[in-house]
């Protein structure tokens, strides 16, 4: 059984409702405080949303310095899983595990709606389990997930098939409809969407489900 390890830090909100989404899956997980200096014996690591340090200086900003990070920057290295969900995605950026940065939405609001989003390729860990074309509902809870690079970056995220999802109906402003980027193995994989917040008919989408099926594949 794959088993993954899921890192907390100080403001993380969604810790618990990403382990029960891999749980749907089969996948067991365990928590790691980000002050710990390993991820213990796992697959690979998830980095849940939430508002991190209390997101002070920028998302991500401080998080990037937890000694766990050293242990996520060694597995990414590794080949291993990696996945970075909205606050967790600032981190990748923030640690440089993924191009670009993500900053305030356009319009300078909060924004949790659902969205559509299209799987831009399979190639990812995160989206091996989907089918490249396919739309997915799926929730946003963000304030700065415009997602932002440079021209040159862009290219090579297009040239390198490392865009992941798209949105359809572009809610933030980001960049080419970025939702979510992968490296160039496709090993470490960050979005804005939450997939775990969309793995249930309770939570009134099973959409997210292909995504985090992934990561047992």
């Amino acid at each position: 059984m794959t088993r993954l390890a899921v890192v907390v830090f100080p403001g993380s909100n969604c810790e618990h409702d990403v382990v029960e989404g891999l749980a749907r899956v089969g996948i067991e997980s365990r928590l790691v405080w980000h002050g710990e200096s390993s991820l213990g014996d796992v697959d690979g690591v998830v980095l849940p949303g939430g508002f991190a340090h209390g997101d002070y200086l920028r998302p991500g900003a401080i998080a990037r310095f937890s000694p766990v990070m050293k242990a996520v920057g060694e597995a990414a290295h590794d080949g291993a899983p990696v996945v970075g969900i909205c606050n967790g995605f600032q981190v990748l950026t923030e640690a440089g595990l993924l191009p670009g940065a993500l900053r305030r939405n356009a319009g300078l609001r909060f924004l949790c709606r659902t969205t559509r989003c299209r799987v831009a390729t399979n190639r990812s860990v995160l989206t091996r389990a989907c089918t490249a074309g396919e739309v997915l509902e799926l929730p946003i809870n963000h304030n700065e997930g415009n997602f932002t690079c440079d021209e040159t970056t862009l290219q090579r995220l297009y040239e390198r098939d490392q865009i992941v999802l798209t949105y359809e109906d572009n809610p933030n402003g980001s960049l080419a409809d970025i939702a979510g980027i992968c490296n160039e193995a496709g090993n470490v994989v960050g979005l804005m969407p939450h997939p775990e917040r969309a793995s249930s008919e309770l939570l009134g989408s099973l959409d997210g489900i292909g995504l985090l099926a992934s990561l047992a594949s």
